[in-house]
């Protein structure tokens, strides 16, 4: 019997190719920029995948899933720099519509597992 991994989650492997795409980009900015937007950028995008790993790692389905949910506030708070990042010129165009589709499509994916979980799992 095959036990499922942490990386067989589709929307945790979307969330940590997503955190280094966004990690490459910020790297590159000049230090007021990281320091203001950056560091919030990354910390936002990076809490995807960390919530839904540390939700993975719990025993209880209920801690599993409070974790998966504090994941969507993080996508939620990944939107707001991402757009912010656009206005202020700090991401191109073609760099906003990447992170846009793909924070636009985790929720989706990550309420997925939140009913795997809840369909699988016991108390």
């Amino acid at each position: 019997m095959k036990y499922l991994q942490l990386n067989d989650i589709d929307c945790y492997k979307r969330a940590l190719s997503l955190s280094n795409y966004v990690w490459d980009i910020i790297t590159d900015w000049d230090w007021f920029t990281k320091k203001t937007v950056g560091v919030q950028f990354v910390t936002a995008i990076d809490s995807i995948s960390a919530n839904i790993a540390e939700g993975f790692g719990r025993y209880s389905k209920k801690d599993k899933v409070r974790f998966y949910y504090y994941s969507f506030g993080s996508v939620k708070e990944g939107l707001d720099w991402n757009e912010k990042s656009k206005i202020r010129k700090l991401v191109t165009i073609e760099q906003y519509k990447h992170i846009l589709n793909d924070l636009q499509d985790l929720p989706k994916s990550i309420h997925q597992l939140i009913k795997f979980t809840n369909d699988k799992l016991k108390e």
